[in-house]
């Protein structure tokens, strides 16, 4: 955790010495990774920091064709002077659930972008069922690393930088933050979208797909569809300045 003054006046800010960098909704687009990672990688020369955060916001997994390579690459992710954070998303939530053997789940998963998540760990989705959810259950944990599992295992809800927070979902308006249930903070839309009150500080989130950046007084979206539009977005939090990245490619290009 990062504090910052209370009483200061202005636009937020980060801490003193601090950039932040955080990317939307990844959901397996390896590709559009790639490429964003390739901009700020360019923008950290550019634009030298001492300290910098990746904030990744969660959701890496499910829907898009290389949720496998891109769990890979970011658990081996390593730069000098960046500190990745990894915050938990539903798609990852659910997974959990489903290697720790909770019933009732799978079906709903492959409908919902874990088909693409199984085929990239080499299983056909279209078969896995045939000999009912134990075996279905059985075959997915063979799967997946259990470097993988215990990667996403670690991943945080989430993280307070200066003035602003970082969360997958968002947070319940008018409770306290130490008080925000762990499905708010993963799952929640409604109340928190709609909600124009000054949380304390500005949230900067995924989860929710707009069609570009969704920028209001007290929270930004960062999920611009991914896996849907092609488009992979992250932003730049640098004193009081905010600056985005895009990274597009219309093909899933899976690997």
């Amino acid at each position: 955790m990062f504090g910052y003054d209370k009483e200061a006046k202005g636009p937020p800010r980060t801490p003193k010495g601090y950039r932040a960098y955080a990317v939307g909704d990844v959901h397996g687009r390896l590709d559009l990774l790639e490429l964003l990672l390739a901009d700020i990688e360019r923008d950290m020369v550019e634009r030298p920091s001492r300290r910098s955060l990746l904030v990744f916001l969660g959701d890496l997994i499910d829907r898009g064709s290389s949720s496998r390579g891109v769990i890979e690459l970011l658990r081996t992710f390593h730069r000098p002077g960046v500190r990745p954070v990894f915050l938990a998303g539903n798609h990852e939530e659910v997974l959990l659930r489903l290697l720790a053997g909770e019933r009732g789940l799978f079906a709903d998963w492959l409908k919902y972008g874990g088909a693409e998540c199984l085929a990239s760990y080499g299983v056909d989705p279209t078969t896995v069922q045939q000999h009912g959810e134990r075996a279905a259950l059985a075959r997915l944990k063979a799967a997946i690393p259990a470097s993988h599992r215990q990667f996403m295992a670690s991943f945080v809800d989430t993280l307070r930088f200066g003035d602003y927070l970082f969360v997958h979902a968002g947070i319940r308006p008018d409770v306290d933050l130490t008080l925000q249930t762990q499905s708010d903070l993963r799952w929640i839309r409604q109340p928190f979208l709609g909600d124009e009150r000054d949380h304390g500080f500005l949230v900067i989130h995924g989860h929710t797909i707009t069609t570009s950046v969704d920028e209001c007084a007290n929270r930004i979206g960062l999920d611009t569809g991914a896996y849907r539009t092609g488009v992979l977005t992250a932003i730049a939090l640098d004193g009081c300045e905010r600056r985005y990245f895009s990274a597009k490619k219309t093909h899933d290009g899976a690997k």
